[in-house]
Formats: C-alpha cells, structure tokens, sequence
C-alpha cells in the first residue's frame, strides 16, 4: 500500500499524452515487486487506468532504479514514445546524473571510473571484472566531490556529497563501480564491508544513499529538450542541501 507521502500522483512531475516522469522513492520498486507490495509500473497503469476507464493503458519501463535508490525516472505512454526513449538510452544521449552519500573519499576529488561489470543472475550482485572475462561489459562514470561534513561517527570523520555522471547504464553500477574504488555508498547492504553496514545502522541509513536527482532527453515526440531535477528526499542528504548544489 502507498502511504499519503508516497502516493503515486505526488511522485509525478511531469505528464503529457506521450511520457511520464515521476521522482521515484527510496525502497520501491519500479517492477516486478513482491507480492502484495506496490511497484511504480502497476501502480502508474492503476492510475492511468482510472484516468480512462474505456482502454486498457500503456506503460513503457523504458529504465530503471534499484529498488532501495531514489530518483527521477521517465516513463512512454505508448510504443512510439517508448521506442524514442529506448533510442536514446541505447545510443547514451539521455542524461543522468546523481548525487551519492560515502563516508570515504579517492586521493582525487574527480576523475572517471572505467570498468568491466559482470552481473551474476543468482545473487543479483554483479563484480569487478577484467575485460577478457566472458561477457563482461565496460561501465564508465565520472564523479565529483560536491561538498563534505564532519561526522566524528565515520572513520574518516566525515560524511561527503559526490555528484556522479552516468555513460553506461550497467546493473549496480554506480554501487560497485564505488565501492570498487574505495568509495562504498552509505547504506549500500550489498557491496559495503561489515564496518559500513554497522556505521549506516548507527546512523539511520535505511537505503542506500543514492540519488537520481537529474535526467534530461529529447521529448521522443516534440523533439524538445527535456530537464528534470529533484533533490534527494531521504535523510542522509539532508544536511548538504545548504551547499548550495
């Protein structure tokens, strides 16, 4: 069930007859979630569907969050619109950008990570890998230090804001690419060590510290340029927001 604060129509932004964009919240998923929980695709089909009883409604998942991240998600209301989103994804033209909470920071502020990913199906994790490895797939980001805190709580002694650029859109990739570069995400249960995981209890964390705070496209069927941003609504972020990012 959806709570007042997480209803679906305050989570859209943006609707038009061809697209919906919606500011997904941390611990939902956007489908295919368990039984007898909402998830972003049947609940926005319930919506539309209400909106017009007398069709059965399209909803094209064109992408995706994890579901314990938040963030800005477009999704088609028809074929046309979902196969000029898809275009766009395929061809990396759509842009995303997210903002991500780590108690640890690189000796560089910025720099681009370059990896190979491979995802195991079974355990729904996926690794760090050399590019001879069979099926492996290259992921790139670049990242930079936006702003940090003290937090005499960490082992670094700080809390640190990093805004991460997207070029591929591997599974769990900001997380592992992160993690793999020393900089684990807050709240992240699966590629955290144990004294992460102990320090995000400490603190409240209950997902991970992730944000899809920004996506722009091309509207697939006006061809205009499309931008969307929403700050981070979950609490680990909150005290950065005076940053001015």
């Amino acid at each position: 069930m959806w709570n007042n604060k997480n209803s679906i129509e305050d989570m859209i932004i943006f609707e038009d007859k061809d697209i919906l964009v919606c500011h997904k919240a941390a611990g939902i998923a956007v489908q295919n979630a368990r039984i007898g929980a909402a998830d972003m695709e049947s609940s926005l089909k319930n919506y539309l569907a209400l909106k017009n009883t007398e069709t059965v409604p399209y909803l094209g998942v064109v992408h995706r969050l994890d579901q314990p991240v938040e963030g800005v998600l477009v999704f088609a209301k028809n074929k046309k619109a979902a196969a000029g989103l898809t275009r766009q994804i395929t061809t990396g033209n759509i842009v995303k950008e997210y903002l991500a909470v780590t108690d640890r920071m690189s000796e560089k502020r910025q720099g681009r990570l370059e990896d190979y990913l491979i995802k195991n199906g079974r355990t729904n994790t996926s690794e760090v890998v050399t590019s001879k490895t069979s099926g492996a797939k290259k992921a790139v980001l670049d990242y930079e230090v936006i702003h940090q805190i003290s937090d005499e709580r960490t082992e670094s002694g700080k809390r640190i804001l990093i805004k991460i650029h997207l070029e591929t859109g591997r599974h769990h990739q900001i997380r592992v690419q992160m993690a793999h570069a020393g900089m684990p995400l807050l709240g992240d249960s699966k590629y955290g060590s144990e004294e992460d995981k102990e320090f995000s209890r400490q603190i409240g964390v209950k997902n991970v510290a992730l944000c899809a705070f920004r996506l722009q496209f091309i509207h697939p069927a006006t061809g205009k340029n499309m931008k969307f941003e929403r700050m981070p609504e979950e609490e680990i972020f909150l005290p950065f927001f005076g940053s001015g990012i």
